[in-house]
């Protein structure tokens, strides 16, 4: 066995600025695409709520725009200050509202949800009644991204003591069923703009923790600015290696449960830019118990992410990568090469990620640290993705972390050289700016993507873009 610690992987911003922190990257150098002829210079933001909501939203994104103070702590780096928003300054655009971009739902429409009993007929009319409105703005207003204020007491009539199997949940329904008008859409809850309305927890009565505000600005004005097409940030570019595109592949149950499981795939490049591909049914192996696919329908998901990869970027990849969340099966992996030996494509890695079963323990009271990479054989290893930072100070988690399993099916990347692209691709989720994700990018779309492809009907046209189920 072999044991490592990886250096944290750098992120590169505007002007080629780089840094380990997306927070000071961007505040430092601005985002990635601050140069680029089509970088948003203005993110126009429709709004639809109560007017509670709507009036609440409006004023914390101009609160936001004018800088947020960073949250008083022994670990500085860990709770940075939200700089002003400028159209020189951090995103260097310009978050605007204004009143012909504001749908707003009356108390009445609100009550109607609470008519029925059923907690899923409550999540269909709340949906209908936000689709109504985001159809309304998406045809007359053009904005860049719509904002959905959702009401207390309306996330009240939607809740259960537990979640059942099959529940629909009013944000992957709503990607869902608004995906048609091409308009991103993001949620905000009151808690966002309003700490005294965070909800209870149903067992306990007390309010549920919430992030500091600085850190709640950073993370929904660079989810806005990506779903309004932007590239706030990217993996940093090594010249000398080829162009990569890489593809999480993962399983889940059809909200009937009728279809025992559904695949799919997510595909980026360097650029964290998504193509999602609807795949065909699975079913569980008597083997292993775990999703998989027949050869020929592996063969065809692959052949067509990367035929959807060629679309957008107009080239394919001199290598691809594979991230599967169950072991690639032996057709499976016939399958996968034959796509990719037809697309000529020079170099695959095939890698079964997972969470592991192995833990390292380090002295003191702190876990391993972040980039901790054990190898366990020669082709497979362990990996911390989650752990103590040292920019950080501390351990920014609440839970003991769990490292990934790493285990290579085909290909002939060491693991630790896999380690380095996972920990990288761990900070590339759009929704975070915290880069201690746990899973790569890979696969953490491709686990969103399918709670909003459930949502979707069979013969539903699904928008390719990752910034619609985010």
């Amino acid at each position: 066995m072999n044991l490592s610690v990886l250096e944290e992987p750098e992120l590169e911003f505007g002007g080629g600025g780089r840094h380990v922190d997306i927070r000071f990257g961007i505040k430092d150098h601005g985002p990635f695409d601050l140069l680029a002829p089509k970088s948003p210079k203005e993110v126009r933001l429709g709004l639809i709520g109560t007017s509670e909501t709507v009036e609440g939203t409006s004023r914390w994104i101009e609160k936001c725009s004018q800088g947020i103070a960073k949250k008083e702590s022994k670990q500085p780096n860990l709770f940075p200050a939200f700089p002003p928003v400028t159209s020189t300054s951090s995103f260097c655009s310009e978050f605007s509202t204004d009143p012909t971009r504001t749908r707003i739902l009356s108390s009445t429409a609100i009550e109607t949800v609470g008519a029925v009993e059923s907690i899923a007929l409550r999540v269909e009319r709340a949906a209908a009644l936000f689709t109504k409105e985001i159809e309304f703005l998406a045809e007359n207003s053009n904005p860049s991204v719509i904002m959905c204020a959702l009401p207390l007491e309306l996330l009240e009539l939607l809740s259960e003591e537990r979640k059942s199997p099959g529940r629909k949940d009013i944000h992957h329904l709503l990607k869902a069923r608004t995906m048609e008008f091409r308009i991103p859409i993001q949620l905000i809850l009151p808690s966002t703009y309003d700490e005294s309305k965070a909800r209870k927890q149903k067992r306990t009565g007390i309010p549920r923790p919430l992030q500091d505000e600085a850190t709640r600005a950073w993370n929904i004005f660079s989810a806005l600015y990506y779903k309004a097409g932007g590239t706030p940030w990217r993996l940093v570019r090594d010249p000398t290696q080829l162009s990569a595109c890489f593809v999480g592949i993962s399983f889940f149950e059809s909200l009937d449960r009728s279809r025992l499981t559904t695949s799919m795939a997510q595909v980026f490049n360097e650029l964290g830019e998504g193509v999602v591909v609807r795949g065909g049914a699975a079913s569980l192996s008597k083997d292993d118990r775990q999703p998989h696919l027949s050869g020929d329908d592996c063969r065809r998901l692959i052949a067509d992410a990367l035929a959807r990869y060629r679309d957008v970027h107009f080239t394919l990849p001199a290598r691809i990568v594979i991230h599967k969340s169950s072991p690639f099966s032996p057709e499976e992996e016939a399958g996968a090469k034959k796509a990719v030996k037809d697309a000529t494509i020079a170099v695959h890695d095939f890698v079964h990620l997972t969470d592991s079963d192995i833990r390292l323990y380090r002295d003191g009271i702190y876990p391993p640290l972040r980039g901790t990479f054990l190898q366990t054989s020669a082709r497979s290893g362990v990996l911390y993705t989650k752990g103590s930072v040292p920019f950080f100070e501390t351990y920014p988690g609440m839970y003991v972390p769990r490292p990934v399993s790493i285990k290579i099916a085909a290909g002939d990347q060491t693991p630790s050289a896999h380690a380095k692209e996972i920990l990288a691709l761990t900070k590339m989720n759009w929704n975070s700016t915290q880069f201690d994700g746990g899973m790569p990018l890979t696969l953490t779309a491709a686990y969103g993507v399918g709670n909003v492809l459930k949502h979707c009907g069979e013969n539903q046209r699904i928008e390719p873009r990752y910034s619609f189920y985010m």
